[in-house]
């Protein structure tokens, strides 16, 4: 479940990520597989080669995009999630969600 985010924080990622940008959205996340992770920067684009290409830029396996939806995204958790953010300059987000 997702918190921590307004509707209009969704859809400027949505209208971003279906214009086939690299688009982020951090928000609170809890789920029990991932105990200690309170937080999951979604990570969208619809162009599914252009997010692939991204995953295999950044050491992440894109086996993991999930597909399943209208937005495919890849989901960045712990450590990475902090060395993405950083080098995307995305203080804003590594600051309102405490992951420094």
């Amino acid at each position: 479940m997702a918190f921590g985010i307004t509707r209009d924080e969704l859809n400027a990622w949505k209208q971003r990520a279906s214009r086939g940008e690299i688009a982020y959205l951090t928000h609170y996340w809890l789920d029990p597989r991932f105990p200690g992770i309170t937080t999951v920067t979604k990570v969208g684009c619809n162009d599914l080669e252009r997010l692939a290409a991204w995953c295999e830029d950044n050491g992440l396996n894109p086996k993991y995009i999930h597909r399943r939806d209208a937005y495919p995204h890849f989901d960045l958790i712990g450590p990475k999630q902090v060395e993405i953010l950083t080098r995307e300059g995305l203080q804003d987000q590594l600051e309102r969600f405490r992951l420094l």
